[in-house]
């Protein structure tokens, strides 16, 4: 099996609702996305002879997603009071709703059904919150 990888990172603010400690606080991190992709087979011929996939389009679409992210405040929808969500939208702060709590985990599910989506074959998609600190989701295989 031939495994590539590609990894990007983002800066990001979010907070945990309903989460009793620290983190229930807005606060930041430096998360660093990698994807990988695999394949039992190489490309015969042509341009992409000898390879998987062509590492340019693997490293453009994670990048794309991943820069989405960049530089936002991410929010699980309806945590935040709506008056809350305006002043900060009127005042020039960037705000993200996104369907699920903003972490680790969720976010490892989210990448990796996004690039499957694209048509990628996705072995794993791990997601750093801390450079020690990561969750993985790969899809088991049913035997």
């Amino acid at each position: 099996m031939y495994i590539l990888k590609a990894e990007h990172s983002f800066d990001s603010a979010h907070f945990l609702a309903n989460y009793e400690g620290k983190c229930s606080n807005i606060h930041g991190h430096r998360w660093r996305v990698e994807i990988e992709v695999q394949s039992e087979s190489l490309v015969n011929g042509g341009q992409l002879d000898g390879m998987v996939i062509d590492f340019g389009d693997l490293k453009k679409d994670v990048k794309e997603i991943v820069d989405y992210y960049d530089h936002a405040l991410i929010i699980q929808e309806n945590t935040m009071r709506k008056e809350t969500l305006k002043c900060l939208s009127q005042d020039g702060f960037r705000i993200l709703e996104v369907k699920f709590r903003p972490t680790a985990e969720n976010f490892s599910f989210f990448f990796f059904n996004y690039m499957e989506d694209k048509g990628y074959n996705v072995k794993r998609a791990t997601v750093y919150e801390t450079p020690t600190n990561s969750a993985t989701y790969e899809k088991c295989e049913v035997k």
